[in-house]
């Protein structure tokens, strides 16, 4: 399946098909000086499969985990271009999960102001998700993604056979954007959730997730208003992820436990029971603190609040602007929040 993402000259296809890393070539100009970006935690069969068809390869690869997503390795995959001679007619390839692409996709929007980047994600959480859409960046000590541009990619192939490898924690952390997309967006999308096991309808879910994100950026791209229902369950699902003790838990399943507090009772009810069939968590025990001081520090910040997404209904959203107080007070009434007074 080809999905068009159409964005005047900015557009471009996201393929969707079993075994098409195999025919990576076909898909995306290789016939040039490639930089193959990948991390330690990909099976290196697929970075090789794509150097094998490039004509001038070099594959790079990074430590697995959110650490690689900083100035410091930006600037080395920076030099790294650099000392194999890459000019603008050359590119990017990511292959591996939502750092790899995010590091890539920056990396190749800033070298010579700009060359060519394709995105083979190999995590479910990035094939439904963060691979499209152009979103790129990198983090600056403990504030996620706050240094970046928006830099579309030029194609993206969507294999779900690269999903077999993932261990099922993996898999329900991708699920987790899915739901998200389903709640805010489609009613029919989350009834699958609820009807089936997500692992027999999988490629249905990724096709259905993608269809939704490609709708939103299609009519904003850069995030001016409707794109921002991207974020729901961000907002304190960031602040879970960035706060101390916690970095155990995988972006998907704080996005799953950030959700939680935006919701009306009635749809959390019903989201508790798709998450623990998917197994991802909903409950947690933080500091109100820790929440408050990371949604101070939300991108999404300006200064009348923060804006955030809340679903009183499967399938429509309402968009607010709400201050890090009233955030942190719907977390507390969630979750068991150390230090409550």
């Amino acid at each position: 399946m080809i999905i068009r993402m159409d964005l005047g000259a900015d557009s471009y296809d996201i393929v969707v098909e079993r075994g098409a890393l195999n025919k990576a070539d076909s898909y995306l100009n290789l016939n040039r000086r490639v930089l193959v970006l990948t991390d330690s935690g990909v099976p290196s069969e697929y970075s090789k499969i794509v150097a094998e068809k490039s004509l001038k390869p070099t594959v790079m690869t990074v430590e697995q985990g959110e650490g690689s997503k900083s100035i410091a390795v930006f600037e080395k995959v920076l030099k790294t271009m650099l000392d194999n001679s890459f000019q603008r007619g050359d590119c990017v390839v990511a292959v591996g999960g939502g750092v790899v692409g995010d590091l890539a996709g920056f990396s190749a929007a800033c070298y010579m102001r700009g060359i060519d980047f394709y995105n083979i994600p190999t995590t479910l959480l990035s094939q439904v998700d963060s691979s499209i859409g152009g979103k790129t960046a990198v983090n600056l000590g403990e504030i996620k993604n706050i240094v970046g541009a928006f830099y579309q990619p030029k194609k993206v192939i969507v294999d779900p056979d690269l999903l077999k490898t993932l261990p099922d924690r993996q898999i329900a952390n991708g699920l987790a954007e899915a739901v998200k997309m389903s709640l805010t967006s489609d009613k029919e999308l989350f009834r699958l959730f609820e009807n089936n096991d997500p692992q027999d309808v999988l490629d249905e879910i990724i096709t259905g997730s993608l269809k939704i994100k490609r709708d939103v950026v299609m009519r904003d791209e850069k995030e001016s208003s409707l794109r921002k229902v991207l974020n729901f369950g961000h907002t304190i699902g960031h602040a879970i992820e960035t706060s101390g003790g916690l970095s155990d838990l995988y972006h998907g399943e704080c996005v799953a436990l950030g959700m939680l507090p935006m919701c009306s009772d009635a749809v959390r009810e019903r989201l508790i029971g798709v998450l623990r069939k998917i197994g991802l968590p909903t409950e947690i025990t933080i500091d109100s603190q820790q929440i408050k001081s990371a949604v101070s520090h939300d991108k999404k910040s300006e200064k009348s609040g923060v804006t955030v997404i809340l679903v009183d209904n499967v399938g429509e959203f309402l968009i607010k602007t709400e201050t890090p107080d009233q955030i942190s007070e719907r977390a507390e009434r969630i979750f068991n929040i150390k230090g409550r007074t």
